[in-house]
C-alpha cells in the first residue's frame, strides 16, 4: 500500500502559495526550460497569473550575476521561460554585493523573473575556490551584505528572495544555523538546506537532523529540506522527521521526471501511482526530445538529451550496442527507431530505485581562496571572484 501524506498547510514563499510543497532544485546543465516544462507537465502544474502555484516550484539552472549584468548571450538564452511558466523562478550566483545588487535590479526593472533564489550551496571547486557557493556563508558579513542587497532591490518589484545552502564547508566549519538566522533577519522569504557539507559533495547520507535543527532555529520563514529524496515516500519521511515546510528535489528526478506526479498524488492524499513501464518512459523521453529541439534546435537539443537517456534507461535491459547507439542519437526519427527496438513491456526495475545522478566520494578538501578561513567577518570580495560566464 502506498503511503499518503497527512494534511499539510502548504508552502508560502512571498505572495506565492506553492502546492504541493515541492521545489525542483536548480541543476546546471539539467533544469533548462525543456526539463522544467516536462516536470511541470507530468506533475500537473498549470501556468497562469495566479498566486496558487499548482505542481510545485521549478527553478532555472544557476545563472551568474556578472554574466547577467554583462548580458552574456548564453546567459540571456538560459533565462528564457516557457509560456505560462509561473512563477518564473531564477537562481543567481554571485560573490560581490554590488554585482548581485545590479543583477537583481536588472531582473526587477526588466521583469525577467517572479522569484529569485540565491546559490550558496554549490560545492564544485571552480566555484568554491573563488569564495562562492557553499564557501560563502562562512564570511558572515559578506553573506549578509549580499542578502540585504538582493532583498532591497527585489522588494521594489515584490519579488521574493530565497536561498539554497549547505551545512557548511566541512564538519569543522558548519555555518547553517548562523547563516539561517542572518538570512531570516535580512528579509529572505525561505531557506533550502542541502543537508551535506561542501566536502561531502554528493556522497554519503544527508544529515536530516541538520534540517530539523535549522527549522528550530528559524521560526518566521519556511525551511525546505534537500538531500536523499529519490521516492515520493522519502519526501514525506523528511517532513515527518524534520518538521520542514517543504522539500527540494534534485538528483532524484534525473531520468524520473514523473516523480513530481508521485509527489503531487502523495501530498493530495491520493494513492501514489506506480512508475511507468518502459513504454511509458519512452513516450516521456520522446516528449523531452521534442521540447529540447524546440528550445535549442535539433542538433543541440538531441545532444543535450543524450545524458538523460542513460538516466531514463537505468536498470532496464537494453544491450550494450543499443545503449551505445542511443548515447549518440542525433535526431528525433533516429530516437524513435532505436527505442522501438527495446522491450517496451519491461516494468520499472528495482535496480532503478534509489540514488541516481552525481555521487562519487567526498572531496579530500574544499578548494577555497587563500586565507579564506582566517576571518569570518572579512567583507573583502576575493580578487577575480566574479566571472562573465556561467559555470558549475
Amino acid at each position: 500500500m502506498s503511503r499518503v501524506a497527512t494534511p499539510n498547510p502548504g508552502l508560502k514563499i512571498g505572495q506565492y502559495d506553492i502546492w504541493p510543497p515541492v521545489e525542483l532544485a536548480p541543476m546546471a546543465g539539467v533544469t533548462n526550460r525543456s526539463f522544467r516544462q516536462l516536470c511541470r507537465e507530468l506533475g500537473g502544474g498549470a501556468g497562469g497569473n495566479v498566486t496558487a502555484c499548482a505542481g510545485g516550484l521549478y527553478v532555472c539552472e544557476m545563472t551568474t550575476t556578472q554574466a547577467l549584468v554583462a548580458r552574456n548571450p548564453k546567459t540571456m538564452a538560459m533565462i528564457r521561460f516557457s509560456p505560462g511558466e509561473y512563477p518564473r523562478s531564477l537562481q543567481l550566483y554571485g560573490i560581490d554585493p554590488a554585482v548581485v545588487s545590479a543583477a537583481v535590479r536588472m531582473v526587477a526593472d526588466e521583469d525577467l523573473a517572479d522569484h529569485i533564489d540565491l546559490n550558496f550551496g554549490c560545492p564544485v571547486p571552480k566555484v568554491t575556490r573563488k569564495g562562492g557557493g557553499a564557501a560563502l556563508p562562512y564570511k558572515r558579513r559578506l553573506f549578509e551584505a549580499i542578502l540585504r542587497a538582493a532583498v532591497s532591490e527585489a522588494s521594489r518589484a515584490n519579488i521574493p528572495v530565497t536561498i539554497k545552502m549547505r551545512i557548511g564547508i566541512d564538519e569543522d566549519h558548519r555555518t547553517f544555523v548562523e547563516a539561517g538566522r542572518i538570512a531570516e533577519q535580512a528579509g529572505v522569504s525561505a531557506i533550502g538546506l542541502h543537508a551535506r557539507t561542501a566536502q561531502q559533495h554528493y556522497s554519503g547520507r544527508a544529515d536530516w537532523d541538520a534540517i530539523a535543527e535549522l527549522k528550530g532555529a528559524v521560526t518566521s520563514i519556511p525551511v525546505l529540506g534537500n538531500g536523499d529524496i529519490f521516492r515520493a515516500s522519502e519526501a514525506l519521511e523528511m517532513i515527518e522527521a524534520t518538521g520542514c515546510d517543504g522539500v527540494v528535489v534534485g538528483r532524484g528526478c534525473q531520468g524520473r521526471p514523473w516523480l513530481f506526479a508521485e509527489l503531487a498524488a502523495m501530498f493530495d492524499g491520493r494513492a501514489v501511482p506506480e512508475p511507468p513501464r518502459l513504454a511509458g518512459i519512452v513516450e516521456i523521453m520522446i516528449r523531452h526530445a521534442e521540447l529540447l529541439c524546440e528550445e535549442m534546435g535539433a542538433d543541440r537539443g538531441m545532444r543535450d538529451l543524450r545524458k538523460h537517456i542513460a538516466w531514463y534507461l537505468k536498470g532496464f535491459a537494453a544491450g550494450s550496442e543499443l545503449r551505445r547507439a542511443l548515447g549518440m542519437v542525433s535526431s528525433l526519427a533516429e530516437l524513435e527507431d532505436l527505442t522501438a527496438q527495446l522491450d517496451l513491456s519491461q516494468p520499472f526495475p528495482e535496480a532503478a530505485e534509489g540514488p541516481r545522478g552525481r555521487q562519487g566520494g567526498p572531496q579530500r578538501r574544499v578548494h577555497l581562496p587563500y586565507g579564506w578561513l582566517d576571518d569570518p567577518d572579512d567583507l573583502a570580495v576575493p580578487e577575480g571572484a566574479e566571472i562573465d560566464g556561467n559555470g558549475g
